[in-house]
Parts: C-alpha cells; sequence; structure tokens
C-alpha cells in the first residue's frame, strides 16, 4: 500500500501524542476486555492486544457488561456533528506488507519475514488488518509533516530528534505498511535535515558576522571620539554623537543576534572604557573651562571697577588715554563664557559712553564758544594766501608775522576746523620758508667763494687741456689727439654747470 495517508494532521506533535494515546488504550483494552481507542469506524470494535504483551486474552464475562452503566431508552439522540469518515484501506495493497488470521492475530512482512504486531479479537481479519494498516498511516502522515517542514526550510530544531522516533516507531514493528519505504524516506531527511542544518549554520554565521561588525563600528568610533585632543574637540557634537553611539549599543544589545557571553563582553569592556575616558576628558575640560571663566571675570572686573571711575573724570586728555589703555588691557585679557563675557563687556562699554558722552558734550559747548574764532582765523588765511606769489621777500615776511600775531591772538577754534584752518595758514608759511632758504643759498659768501674757486680751477684746466690737443695734432698722434679731446669735452660741460651755478650768487 502507499506510504502516503489522505488522512489530515494538525502537527507532528499531536499525532505523535495521539499515537502514544492508541498505544496506552490498547494496551488497558487488552487487560480489562474495553476498547477505548477512538481512531475505530464503531464504538462495538473488539479489544486489540498487542504482540508484545505476554498474557492471553480473556473474554469480558456478563457481570462485567452488567456493571456498565445504561443509556436512557427515551433520551431522544442528541445532534452531533457526524465523524470524520476514515479514508479506506487497500487491502489487497495492504497485503504486501501483512496479513490477518482469523483469531485477529497481524503480522508484519518485511523482506518475506513475518513479525507479529499485534491481535485485534473478535473482528474480521480485515478490520483488524485495517486498524493496524491506519496506525502505519499515522505513522507516514507524521514523516510527511517533516519533510513539508524540510522543504520550507524551517528550523531544524528538534527535527532530529522527531526522524529519532519516528524511526522507533517503524523499527518496534506494531504497524503494518512498507516499513523499509519509510525508513529510507527518514534516511532520505536525515541528509535533508543535515544540509538544512549546514546552511542554517552558514547563514547565522553569515548574520553573526554582520552584528559583530555594527557592534565593532560603534566600539571603534567609540574610541576613536575618546582618543580626540580634549582642547580641539567640539564638545556638544562629540557628547550627542557618543550618546548616539549608547543608544545604538542598547538597541543592538535588545533586539541584535547574540554573539556570544565572551565576545559581548570584551566588546562591552572597550566601549564602557571610552566612555568613561571620554566623560572623564569632558569632566576636565569643563572644570578648567569654569576656572579660566572664573579668572576672566576677576580680571575683568578689575578693568570694569577702572572705567566706571574714570567715568566722571572731567581731565578729558588724561581720562581719554587711561581709557586706550584699559581697552588694550581689556582685548588681552583671556575671555569668559559667552554669557558673562557679554554682560561684563556691556558694564565696560557703558562706563566708556558715559565719559565720552560727557567729553562730546563738552567738546560742543567749545566748540560754540570757539565758533567766532574761526571766522577771525578763515580770514586771516584768506589776508595770509594773498601773499603769494611772493614778489617782495623781506615785505612778505614781515607782513606775515603780522597775521600770525593776530592768529595767536584769535584764539581757539572748534576742534573740528582745527586741522584745517591750521593747514591753510601752514601752507603760507612753507612757501615763504622756501623762498627764504633759496635766498640764503644764492647770498651765502662761502658757497659763492667756493664756486669761484673752482670756475678758476677749472678754466686752468681746460685752457692746459686746449694745449695739450694742439701739440698731439701737430705730431698727428692719432691716440694723444682722441684722449685729450674727451677729457676737454668733459670738462667744458662741468664749466657750463659751474657758470650756471655762479650766475645764481649774482
Amino acid at each position: 500500500m502507499p506510504l502516503c495517508s489522505t488522512r489530515q494532521h494538525p502537527s507532528s506533535e499531536r499525532l505523535l501524542a495521539v499515537t502514544h494515546s492508541q498505544e496506552s488504550d490498547e494496551t488497558l483494552a487488552s487487560a480489562t476486555g474495553h476498547d477505548s481507542t477512538t481512531e475505530q469506524a464503531s464504538p462495538a470494535q473488539p479489544d486489540v492486544t498487542p504482540a508484545a504483551t505476554p498474557t492471553p486474552v480473556s473474554t469480558p464475562s456478563p457481570a462485567a457488561f452488567a456493571a456498565r452503566p445504561k443509556a436512557p431508552a427515551a433520551a431522544a439522540p442528541s445532534p452531533v456533528a457526524p465523524a470524520p469518515v476514515a479514508p479506506a484501506v487497500n487491502l489487497s495493497e495492504a497485503a504486501k506488507f501483512g496479513r490477518a488470521e482469523e483469531d485477529g492475530h497481524v503480522f508484519l512482512i518485511v523482506d518475506g519475514e513475518e513479525f507479529p504486531v499485534g491481535q485485534y479479537p473478535g473482528a474480521s481479519k480485515e478490520e483488524a488488518l485495517t486498524y493496524f494498516v491506519r496506525k502505519f498511516d499515522d505513522i507516514v502522515a507524521q514523516v510527511a509533516l517533516l519533510e513539508q517542514r524540510v522543504e520550507a526550510k524551517a528550523s531544524t530544531t528538534d527535527m532530529n530528534k522527531t526522524v529519532t522516533h519516528l524511526r522507533e516507531q517503524l523499527l518496534e514493528r506494531t504497524s503494518v505498511g512498507d516499513v523499509n519505504a519509510g525508513l529510507a524516506r527518514l534516511d532520505a531527511l536525515e541528509v535533508a535535515i543535515k544540509d538544512l542544518g549546514s546552511a542554517e549554520r552558514a547563514s547565522h554565521d553569515a548574520a553573526r558576522a554582520v552584528e559583530l561588525a555594527s557592534r565593532e563600528a560603534i566600539v571603534a568610533e567609540a574610541e576613536t571620539i575618546a582618543a580626540e585632543d580634549p582642547t580641539a574637540i567640539q564638545w556638544k557634537v562629540s557628547s550627542a554623537r557618543m550618546n548616539e553611539l549608547f543608544e545604538a549599543w542598547k538597541s543592538a544589545q535588545k533586539s541584535g543576534m547574540r554573539l556570544g557571553r565572551a565576545t559581548e563582553e570584551g566588546l562591552w569592556k572597550r566601549f564602557r572604557s571610552a566612555r568613561t575616558v571620554f566623560d572623564r576628558h569632558r569632566r576636565a575640560y569643563f572644570s578648567q573651562l569654569d576656572n579660566n571663566n572664573a579668572a576672566a571675570k576677576n580680571a575683568k572686573e578689575s578693568l570694569i571697577e577702572a572705567a566706571e571711575a574714570l567715568a566722571t573724570s572731567t581731565e578729558w586728555g588724561f581720562a581719554a588715554g587711561e581709557y586706550r589703555r584699559l581697552m588694550d588691557q581689556w582685548k588681552a585679557s583671556p575671555r569668559a563664557s559667552r554669557k558673562d563675557d557679554d554682560a561684563l563687556w556691556a558694564r565696560f562699554r557703558g562706563a566708556q559712553d558715559k565719559f565720552f558722552a560727557a567729553r562730546q558734550e563738552a567738546n560742543n559747548a567749545l566748540d560754540e564758544e570757539f565758533g567766532a574764532n574761526l571766522v577771525v582765523k578763515e580770514a586771516l588765511i584768506a589776508e595770509a594766501e594773498a601773499l603769494l606769489p611772493i614778489k617782495d621777500l623781506n615785505a612778505t615776511k614781515k607782513t606775515l608775522q603780522n597775521i600770525r600775531d593776530r592768529w595767536e591772538e584769535a584764539g581757539k577754534v572748534p576742534r573740528n576746523d582745527m586741522q584745517r584752518v591750521e593747514a591753510g595758514l601752514r601752507k603760507v608759511e612753507d612757501a615763504v620758508r622756501a623762498a627764504d632758504e633759496d635766498n640764503w643759498r644764492r647770498s651765502d659768501p662761502e658757497a659763492k667763494a667756493r664756486t669761484s674757486s673752482a670756475l678758476s680751477q677749472l678754466e686752468a684746466t681746460i685752457a692746459g687741456l686746449k694745449d695739450d690737443l694742439a701739440k698731439a695734432e701737430k705730431a698727428g698722434d692719432a691716440r694723444k689727439v682722441a684722449k685729450a679731446s674727451e677729457a676737454l669735452a668733459a670738462r667744458e660741460l662741468w664749466l657750463e654747470q659751474i657758470q650756471k651755478a655762479a650766475a645764481d650768487f649774482s
């Protein structure tokens, strides 16, 4: 008969439980004379005695039947769902693997050898054989279910145990069917399960390698962050990233693949060490930052006190110089935290602004007072500019001195106009000074004497060179002629320049 059964079984575990229950029920039925097996078509079928039971089968006594509770005769049958009908057994096919005797004994045929499998008394030979064939079909159904699980590449957990259990059931010879074919299918299943297990391990190893690389990346990045220079690290960014790495580690621990206790403890030790170093560096950095901030605040507080003390000073020049000095010291001082530094600067700047506002107010008052002086000095500038160009140096110098005297008497002008009016008078003064220096250069007796002496000496030299040239030409000495001509030309050029200088003194 075929090894596969058309009966439906929800799971191999349930089938195993049913099989064990059947075997227990069959043993109980053989001993008591009652059939507790639910797999038979009729509730009144005879008891079954397994072949391994050594005690003889006894027929129940009338007293035993009388002891059973009777159903009420008048009770109407309750509507129940029809019991599932077991598929028909092909007895001609079953005859290849077993036979039954008139007394209900059933034998399994394997390779031409018969093995007693049990007894189904009080039934026909066909019924007895059918009972044990269906037991074999239950085993085959479990084999088919296991084959489907292997085909679907389900987890191989407990698959080998199931194969061992099914093999034991076939080798117990308590059912009728093609045992050799069933064992062959189990052999094939063992090979398939082994291959499937190898594939599972390979997939597990690959997934583990990916998980290990992911954990290693988390640890390596944490170690890189911890190794950064504490004075150059961006603490806000790095702290946020270290927190992200910690959350990634917790997520991997919670939902990631297990890597083994030793591996995970080693990685965690490295990660924890990196976080510890990072936190230590951060605490040290911010502690030092707090100390520096306190020192900077103290230094700038002192500068603020000095600036506030000068804020009411009316010594405008001195106080302005002091403020410049305090500003230089402020720039050279270390920075406090941004919030503290902004507050300190506001105080320092406030003291400065108070002083310079007072000075500006005083200057504005002076400018208003000096406005009339500006009108006088602008008129003096116009009078001085009228002296140019200089025609009579002595008269010009005398007039300019008179203008200077009146300039001093006029007094101060507004600060914004001071440079402009000073530059206007200075222009005329510079022109008169240049003319005076040129006149002195022309009338300097020493310079005039030096020029006259040089002129006399050069004229004598030129006269000598002319004699030398005449002699050379008379002698026909071309070399001497060229040399004398060159020297004479140079001396004549010098003479021309000295004569022009002498003319300046005349």
